[in-house]
């Protein structure tokens, strides 16, 4: 393990302003073509892609929308035909949509007490989007079930009364499969990987949440709100894809999950996250200059919490690598932060893209391969009792020769900017980097425990 200190080092760069990038028509068209060979090797006759705002990813992907405030279908055939169930107020959209489709109107789809007068009961709408006897039909929500116990290719999570109109226009006949792992499957779900377009798309949002982040951490001060802190956090009008912390103190007082009124003091703990599209970033720490402002019971958060966690992000960092397996990451944060001291639950990681968790590769003897093109988030959350927790959660891709080279050409002010982080974290974070890892958030790395003082962090000896 490293020697880590608390020392003096510059804050890491920030750009404001950058443009999107909008995925091409030729992503687009790879995209559909993913899917279709993965369905025909499923068996499948036809693809159908379940969206609501919340749950879009799967649809958006092939579509480039989401149905916003309704639900949708995308029924998706063998032989590449599209066809987009939508409610009122989306039916506009079709006419934009990133493929050709046919649309038929589902005003069950549509927001309550709004008019639902459709002649045509909705399984005779499906027979006519091409859910008919007879076809092996994938059924594709959002989650994958992966419990040992549970017959997961017949469960589903789409709304009962979708699948129950399937299964009618199916008319008993029709074989129905749980096909979400065509796009969030682990090892080799279509939206596991990212090409050089995609990658630039996503690194708008990772830049922004790690900007608005900075940002924010740098406005703390005792005496104003969660609110004050967390209005830093809404970047260019952007949605987020996560629900916005900007926590004082003991969170969830009285079941409260938003930014409110309560005033920061002076040692309190304090979190923040932010999302968008790419990439979330997320801090935990202590409002205090130094650690003799501390309560005496957590005076030895430093070395108690800051510095371990610290060591496993760096090892994360450092250990990742194209071509390793779930498996052995997930080895490696177990052994230099033990769950059983730390208490930390969910996967030491896992893959971001529309959504801040897309699905993980990683977990206890998982085989799951790291490939080029993934984008994954350090997600590492140790809880040791009575103490603030410690969280620098931020985005990186990994990329191999090819893919380095086209992001370079491609998207040269992109590159500068992942040029410019890795940079700053060798030199003055003092982690080693693989080249294939590639910071896609500015504050990759970056641990500030004591938030009062902005000109110092943990770094590598």
């Amino acid at each position: 393990m490293p020697m880590v200190t608390l020392s003096s080092i510059p804050q890491p760069a920030v750009w404001h302003g950058v443009p999107s990038v909008t995925l091409s028509d030729e992503t687009l068209r790879q995209r559909k073509a993913s899917v279709l060979s993965k369905m025909q090797q499923h068996g499948l006759d036809a693809l159908i892609v379940y969206a609501d705002k919340e749950h879009g990813g799967n649809f958006e992907y092939l579509t480039g929308f989401i149905p916003r405030f309704e639900e949708a279908l995308l029924v998706l055939q063998a032989s590449g035909e599209a066809v987009l169930v939508l409610g009122n107020e989306n039916l506009k959209l079709a006419a934009h949509a990133r493929l050709t489709n046919r649309v038929i109107h589902a005003p069950w789809f549509s927001l309550p007490n709004q008019p639902m007068d459709n002649k045509k009961p909705l399984p005779e709408l499906l027979k006519e989007a091409g859910v008919t006897a007879g076809k092996k039909l994938g059924l594709a929500g959002w989650k994958l079930f992966t419990g040992s116990g549970d017959d997961v290719l017949q469960m589903f999570d789409l709304p009962a009364f979708i699948v129950d109109a399937i299964r009618l226009a199916g008319e008993g006949t029709a074989q129905l499969r749980n096909a979400t792992g065509i796009f969030i499957d682990p090892d080799g779900g279509v939206r596991t990987v990212n090409n050089a377009n995609e990658l630039a798309h996503y690194e708008y949002g990772a830049n922004l949440a790690s900007t608005a982040i900075l940002t924010a951490l740098n406005a703390i001060e005792p005496g104003k709100t969660e609110k004050q802190i967390a209005s830093l956090l809404a970047a260019e009008g952007q949605p987020n894809n996560v629900v916005t912390i900007a926590a004082t103190g003991d969170r969830f007082a009285w079941a409260n999950l938003y930014p409110g009124d309560k005033v920061i003091q002076r040692g309190d703990k304090f979190s923040l996250t932010t999302s968008y599209k790419g990439g979330l970033t997320s801090r935990a720490a202590y409002v205090v200059a130094n650690a003799s402002e501390l309560a005496p019971d957590v005076a030895d958060y430093l070395d108690v919490v800051a510095k371990p966690y610290f060591c496993a992000v760096v090892a994360w960092l450092e250990h990742l690598h194209i071509g390793m397996k779930g498996g052995e990451i997930y080895d490696v944060i177990e052994r230099i932060l033990p769950k059983a001291e730390y208490h930390w639950h969910l996967n030491p990681g896992h893959l971001v893209a529309d959504e801040e968790w897309l699905c993980s590769p990683i977990g206890p003897g998982s085989a799951a391969t790291l490939k080029s093109g993934m984008l994954l988030q350090i997600d590492i959350i140790p809880s040791r009792a009575g103490y603030a927790g410690a969280s620098i959660e931020d985005t990186v891709a990994l990329a191999d020769v090819t893919l380095r080279q086209t992001l370079a050409s491609d998207y040269p002010a992109l590159w500068q900017r992942i040029v410019a982080r890795r940079a700053y974290i060798a030199e003055h974070i003092g982690i080693r980097l693989p080249d294939e890892v590639l910071p896609m958030s500015n504050t990759v790395g970056y641990l500030r425990p004591w938030l009062l003082d902005q000109g110092r962090a943990l770094v590598c000896k």
